[in-house]
């Protein structure tokens, strides 16, 4: 069995042998990068100490973080107790540095009730990020929620006002506010809240097996927590709230708490802007 997907055109071949699948890489998977891999249904897949969701097909998902280690590995285990290791090589990535100015002073020092709100936020975000949906929605081949100039990468390290903060975890496509963004594969809304401190209007849709997608400082929703939307369907509009210079979608992904990186699961921006072209 065969199964494609864009990973900086990296092709996962499985194999099955004895009940167990093998990843033939064209190309090294890299920090950031989603795995998916296959075993029979009754196997158990571990990670460290996560158990990893299998689907009735065998299919499982296992995401690596900005700064995961290089070297991983994970267990299958059969209905015997039989354990075996599997190891993972994971290529380093070097991240850009990105220097933004013209952020508000409350957005960059929030008072004693901001820090409040904030935490109470994070903790609504985390607890949409934590389900173990059955969904396989991960397994298609992802789309762009909406194509544009690229201003900000994933992974790079942002300063903003000259003050060095957290790393970005998304991917930025400017676009005018009201642009109609779409969903990037079929999913099931968990989260949608107009006006958060940080991230404006929010929007997180969940492939299945914790894989998530996060869209970021939204002007409009279209759609409500706990309905399925299809790929390409309307879910939201571009805006320019919470901590932002200009209007543009920040696009996330997760793997749980692992952050990964969305260009990895579609086809390079400058592919998808010639072929618009062409099709005009």
């Amino acid at each position: 069995m065969n199964i494609m997907r864009w990973n900086s055109c990296l092709l996962f071949v499985l194999i099955m042998m004895a009940g167990l699948a093998f990843a033939d890489q064209a190309q090294p998977l890299t920090q950031g990068s989603l795995y998916i891999g296959k075993t029979d249904p009754d196997h158990q897949v571990w990670l460290g100490k996560r158990r990893v969701q299998v689907a009735e097909d065998g299919t499982f998902a296992i995401g690596f973080d900005r700064d995961a280690k290089l070297q991983q590995r994970f267990q299958i285990t059969s209905p015997d107790g039989t354990t075996q290791n599997y190891d993972l090589s994971l290529q380093s990535r070097d991240y850009r540095i990105q220097r933004i100015d013209g952020i508000a002073r409350r957005i960059m020092q929030p008072n004693q009730d901001d820090l409040i709100r904030i935490r109470a936020e994070n903790a609504r975000v985390k607890k949409a990020r934590k389900q173990d949906l059955p969904q396989l929605f991960f397994t298609q081949t992802f789309i762009w929620p909406l194509t544009g100039p690229i201003t900000g990468v994933y992974g790079s390290q942002r300063v903003y006002n000259g003050e060095p903060r957290r790393p970005h975890y998304g991917v930025d496509v400017a676009a005018p506010t009201g642009t109609v963004v779409v969903a990037p594969a079929d999913a099931v809304i968990t989260f949608a809240e107009l006006d958060l401190f940080f991230s404006g209007g929010t929007l997180i849709m969940d492939h299945g097996h914790g894989v998530s997608s996060s869209f970021l400082h939204l002007s409009k929703l279209l759609v409500k927590a706990g309905e399925t939307v299809r790929q390409g369907q309307p879910v939201a509009e571009v805006g320019a709230t919470g901590r932002v210079t200009g209007a543009h979608l920040d696009w996330r992904m997760n793997w749980f708490e692992q952050r990964i990186d969305p260009t990895l699961l579609v086809p390079p921006m400058s592919e998808v802007l010639a072929q618009e072209r062409v099709d005009k």
